[in-house]
Parts: structure tokens; sequence; C-alpha cells
């Protein structure tokens, strides 16, 4: 009897010794990446999985310059609503949580930075679809020659709404919502009210040293191992219950992007876009002026549909589509006429300020480089006059096929009668005539040729 109750508390110290050591939680990476419908999925998915799972928390290593506001607002709604802790770490050194991302922050019920990173600049920025202020050509330039630089300053800027008023009645709707929401936030997790609403305002941004004076956030770790280490015997408010989190001896495991997120991420790119957008251009392109090769136009149909279908996640300006392809009209309108060069000037400067404002973004990080527009309009300056200048030679080349192909070639006189006889021309004996007489040996000159007879002529009378 002693000996079978030994050995029952051998196995159940066993089975407890075992369960204790399965403790995990799920990590997932946003590495330098623009918060889009793309993130929002992968969160959710990660999210259940992690629910479904029962781990011990969710932790989302992020880096990010900002994103769409309807993304963020999906991803905020899920992390507040979620049946376990999530706890955001702005890592590695030199990553930012930038505009999307402190409300990703503030939403989260636990934040970490690593030394060396900052986080700020939430201003709320319309794209695509809203109604803005016309710009001139100069503003537009102007802006695209800025690079937004994301501010890690311990003071604020000075650039209170005050500085440069709105006047739009949709942005100040859209800014005394988001001031709302992130005040909302900053009480639900205990956070910082003040600074977020500077965040959102004025576009303020500190290091992480600030941040924790400032209370933004919880914790400077400076990897995930010293972050697990500060995080052990933390309580957590998650809905109406309190966790105590148990990191010792605690399994990080990644749930990474699967292959169709990780592709949607890729395409989503403006930059990925757009490169595949003219791609699929340059294929139909040179397929319509080199028709029969197939290849050009099946690659470049393939590019334009993986482009459109990064676009429709992307704040796209349509005006710039059209733009764009009316620049390859015109490109093709220039194959068939006559080498003037109008309607290719027109389609180079059709597709460069068509590139400008092909994404409908103040932010930098949602717009195309102006370096790689300049890059592919100078690309495509050159493709263009090559592909004209083809075409130019080709309209001026000398027929060398069929009746046309004859006239004026020089051949010999096989053997003569009278007014007709045969030459030997162009590698073939033809029958020919003429109103004059030969003998074998004399040259002469094709001068029409009816049917599959020559007309010729005495090299000396014809010239």
């Amino acid at each position: 009897m002693k000996k079978l109750l030994f050995l029952s508390f051998f196995l159940f110290a066993f089975t407890m010794q075992a369960f204790a050591q399965e403790k995990f939680a799920y990590r997932i990476e946003l590495n330098d990446e623009i918060i889009s419908p793309v993130s929002a999925e992968y969160i959710a998915t990660s999210l259940e999985q992690a629910e479904k799972d029962h781990a011990a928390f969710l932790l989302i290593q992020l880096d990010t310059p900002g994103g769409l506001l309807s993304s963020t607002r999906t991803i905020v709604k899920r992390i507040v609503n979620a049946n376990i802790p999530v706890i955001v770490y702005v890592s590695p050194s030199g990553s930012r949580a930038g505009s999307a991302g402190v409300f990703i922050s503030y939403a989260a019920h636990l934040v970490a930075m690593a030394p060396s990173t900052n986080i700020g600049a939430a201003h709320p920025v319309n794209v695509g679809g809203e109604k803005k202020e016309e710009k001139s050509w100069k503003d537009i330039f102007q802006q695209f020659e800025k690079k937004e630089k994301q501010p890690s300053e311990d003071k604020p800027r000075n650039t209170s709404p005050s500085t440069e008023k709105s006047h739009d009645p949709m942005e100040d709707k859209i800014m005394n919502d988001t001031l709302a929401w992130i005040e909302g936030l900053a009480k639900l997790r205990g956070r910082n009210e003040a600074w977020a609403r500077l965040a959102v305002s004025e576009s303020v941004s500190i290091t992480a040293e600030k941040a924790l004076q400032e209370k933004v956030i919880n914790f400077i770790a400076t990897n995930r191992a010293d972050l697990l280490r500060q995080l052990d015997g933390v309580e957590v408010k998650v809905g109406e219950k309190t966790i105590t989190l148990d990191t010792k001896h605690l399994e990080l495991k990644i749930l990474p992007q699967d292959f169709r997120l990780r592709l949607l991420t890729f395409l989503a790119h403006p930059n990925i876009a757009y490169i595949l957008m003219m791609l699929g251009f340059y294929g139909l392109l040179f397929e319509f002026t080199h028709p029969g090769f197939g290849f050009p136009g099946v690659a470049g149909s393939i590019c334009l549909v993986l482009a459109f279908f990064g676009m429709q996640i992307l704040p796209t300006n349509y005006a710039g589509v059209a733009l764009i392809a009316l620049s390859v009209l015109l490109f093709i309108a220039e194959a068939q006429a006559a080498g003037f060069g109008l309607f290719g000037v027109g389609g180079i400067i059709s597709l460069f300020f068509g590139s400008l404002i092909l994404f409908d973004s103040p932010h930098q990080y949602m717009r195309v480089s102006l370096h790689i527009i300049i890059a592919v309009t100078f690309a495509t300056t050159l493709i263009v006059s090559f592909l004209m200048s083809m075409l130019f030679r080709m309209r001026n080349q000398k027929v060398v096929t069929g009746s046309e192909g004859m006239i004026g070639l020089v051949g010999e006189v096989s053997s003569w009668k009278g007014y007709e006889g045969s030459i030997f021309v162009h590698g073939e004996i033809w029958h020919a005539t003429s109103d004059s007489t030969f003998s074998a040996g004399d040259k002469v000159r094709v001068d029409a040729m009816n049917g599959l007879k020559l007309q010729v002529k005495s090299i000396s009378s014809s010239q």
C-alpha cells in the first residue's frame, strides 16, 4: 500500500513538473512594417491562436513608422478585448513606434522599449478619399523633396495646432475623435494622458528613457531575456480578472506569418506595388510594339494583377493610376505615329506626375520614393526611345521581299533572244523582258515586276 501511495505521489509530482515546464507565450514581429489590413489580420489571427492555446501572453515586437488609421482601430479593438495579456515591446534598438504604433502601445496591457528607441508622432492624417485642400504642383514637388523624419527629442516640438490651424471640418472631426480615442486608452491602461494628447495634437516624440519617466511605458529592456525577467511576478488586469505573470522558465514561441500574409505584406509596400505596375506596363508595351513574342505580354499581365492586388490595401489615388495608364496609351500612339516624338514626350510627363500622386498620403512611408520615381521615369525614357528608334529604322528600312524588294537590283544576263531572256539576280534565275537587246554576261537593272516576269534595263540607260 505504501509503495502504491509513493508511486502515485511520484507520478503526480512528475506530471506537475511536466506541466510547469510547458509554460509558454507567443511572440510576433512587425519589423519596419507599415500598419495595414495585413498587419491587422496578422495580429488578430495570432491573438486568436494564443487564446486558443492558452498562452501566458502575446508579445508584439514592434517597429513601425505608422500606417492606416482604419487598420490601427481594428488592431486596438482586438487588443482591448483580448482574453490574455498583450505586451508590446519596441525593439531592437533603433526602432520606433510612430503614429499608429502609439495607439497599439497604449492599447496593450504592458509596454516595454529597448534603449535608443522612440515613440510618438501620432497626428492623424487623411489618406485616400478624404477631401483635402488643393495643392499646386510646386507644393507637390516640395512635399516629395522633403524626407519625413521621426523626431526623438526630450522636449515637445513647438508645432502647436494654433500655429498651423486647420479649417477643414473633416480634419477637425478626425482630430477630435482621435484625441478622445487616445485619452480613453490612456485611462484604461493608466498611462500618461497629457503626453498622449500631445503625441496626437502636436506629433511629439520621445525616447525610451523619457517615456519611462513620463509613465508612457512600463519597462526598458535591453533584450527579450531582460524583458521576461522584469515581467516575472507583474500583475496584469485583463477584463475583470487579474493575472500574475510567471515568466521563469517560460518559452517564447514565435508565430510567423503564413505565405499569404507574407506575400500581401510584400505587395502592399508602395515601392513594390509601383515597380510591379511599371513592369506590367513595360511588358504590355513591348508586346504591342513587337507582337508575337508572347512572354512579355503574359509576364506584364501577371505583374499588373499583383500590383493592383497590393494597391487595394494602399491609399491609392486613381487619378495617378489614370495618368500612368494615359502615359502607356501615349507611348502606343507614338509607336503608331510617324516618329515625331510628341506623344512620347507627353507620355513621359504623364508618367512622372502620375507617379507623384499615385498614393494619397502626406507620409513618406505611404508614398513611392522620389528616387524610384526619377529612376523609373529615366529608364522609361530610355526604353521608349530605344523602342521608337527601332520602329523608326524598320519603317525607313528598304523592303527586301516581294516585288518592291526586287526593283533596283542588278543582275546578269544568262541568255537573251530578241527582247526577252533570262537573268540571274538575287541568287535566282528570272524570266525578263526589255526594250533593248542584250548578250549573255551583260549587267542589267530591274526596273519593274509584272507577276513572275521582270522588266529590266541596261545599267547605262537606267542611270
